[in-house]
């Protein structure tokens, strides 16, 4: 069958990248065209011209975490497959922002309904990216094609309106987070749950299953201890957390207990040096180091972390690192934010738990000063950071166990076929 997939960020291109192992694993003929980034593009690389005979068995890039994959013939590259556009030519969060950008965003809505037409997929999957994915969500259900929404749009927090085009033009929602089903319920949704993917990625990650001398060997840094940093993935986030950052790493760097620390920033996906080179000074470059391609070992092995909302500090949770949540936004947008957001909190393991298992610093109140006092206490305290790891533990167990990316997948077939005898 032939799968349209469109991821518009980096935590999209992670979700899909293991979607997609799910697909392959289950459909192993699957044809997948897909918008989305450098994860999903190595997943779809990896199933391409397979060289093997008729028959294939062993360990499959394809299937999840190594698994053993069968089948009757290898696949082969089909016209049209593959990445069609990159997420980083478009990926712009908050209102603001969007705004400013609108005729690029708009322009990439029409070139993506072009290319559904002329591809003419059995069904087109949307991961998050709301902005984007409701337009393209009315159009292909319009155009008459089977429309599946993978990582809920976050209605439960804002913009309660898109619930009416979920229920108008969305075949199947698959959710995520467990505290999403009652929610859901309650308007009348149905949907398909079956735990969270991001457990099998951490758990199946390199940096869960190496030493932290395998990591310092392979990134070539000293044997010190370090303090992970994570500015977010788009520009306009970069841009306003690494003052932030530096000016936190400079005041900790200063502090006779943590002068021989190293203050590691993880290089956001489709982002380059060029990103972050401002803010990396004669002062700081001895302590401050960017890597780019590590973000998950840099978490795994830090003494705890600053951590930019998002996918990141859910995957800090299952790597069991203390954390600090910093968020800082346009001005505008966080005026806005704070008009129609109805949440208690911005991080989705405080979401999942309902109450702060880690802190969350925003805006004026993510600056350098709280940062240190918050760090030291989750890294000096035994107490304060046993409490936080015992909410992680809560947070986890509420997610569910592993193989949720091959279940979805599993289940999004099956949805097809019924769809497709259906309509016979």
């Amino acid at each position: 069958m032939k799968y349209y997939i469109i991821a518009g960020e980096a935590s999209g291109d992670l979700h899909g990248s293991n979607l997609m192992k799910g697909i392959y694993s289950e459909d192993p003929q699957a044809d997948i065209r897909f918008w989305g980034g450098d994860l999903m593009e190595s997943v779809w690389g990896s199933c391409q011209d397979n060289p093997s005979h008729d028959s294939v068995a062993g360990p499959s890039p394809c299937g999840q975490g190594g698994s053993t994959v069968l089948t009757t013939a290898p696949h082969l590259k089909a016209e049209g497959t593959g990445l069609v556009r990159h997420y980083k030519e478009g990926a712009v969060m908050g209102f603001f922002e969007v705004f400013v950008k609108a005729r690029m965003l708009l322009g990439n809505v029409s070139f993506c309904k072009k290319d559904i037409l002329a591809w003419k997929p059995d069904v087109v999957i949307l991961i998050d990216y709301p902005g984007f994915n409701f337009k393209i969500a009315e159009f292909a259900h319009k155009a008459g094609f089977k429309v599946f929404y993978y990582i809920a749009p976050k209605v439960w927090a804002s913009r309660e309106g898109r619930i009416k085009k979920l229920k108008a033009y969305v075949d199947k929602l698959f959710i995520v987070f467990p505290f999403e089903k009652p929610y859901f319920e309650s308007k009348g949704i149905g949907y398909i749950y079956k735990g969270n993917p991001l457990v099998d990625a951490v758990d199946g990650s390199q940096a869960m299953n190496e030493t932290r001398e395998d990591f310092i060997v392979r990134s070539g840094l000293e044997n010190k201890p370090h303090i992970a940093m994570l500015a977010g993935s788009r520009k306009g986030e970069i841009s306003t957390m690494m003052p932030v950052l530096t000016g936190f790493a400079a005041k900790m760097h200063a502090l006779p207990q943590y002068a021989g620390h190293q203050f590691l920033i993880a290089g956001a996906p489709a982002r380059s040096m060029k990103d972050y080179e401002a803010w990396i000074t004669d002062e700081n470059k001895d302590y401050v180091k960017v890597l780019f391609g590590e973000t998950q070992s840099i978490i795994r092995h830090a003494e705890a972390a600053v951590v930019n909302s998002g996918t990141a500090s859910l995957e800090t949770v299952l790597f069991n690192t203390p954390q600090v949540v910093g968020y800082i936004t346009n001005p505008i947008t966080y005026w806005i934010a704070r008009k129609i957001v109805k949440i208690r909190y911005i991080s989705l393991g405080n979401l999942i738990i309902d109450r702060l298992g880690f802190k969350e610093f925003i805006q004026n109140d993510c600056n350098p000063d709280a940062l240190v006092k918050e760090i030291r206490d989750l890294i000096e305290n035994p107490e304060r950071r046993s409490a936080m790891l015992a909410d992680y533990a809560d947070i986890r167990n509420a997610l569910g166990g592993s193989g949720a990316s091959t279940a979805v997948a599993g289940a999004m077939i099956e949805e097809l076929k019924k769809f497709i005898s259906s309509s016979r």
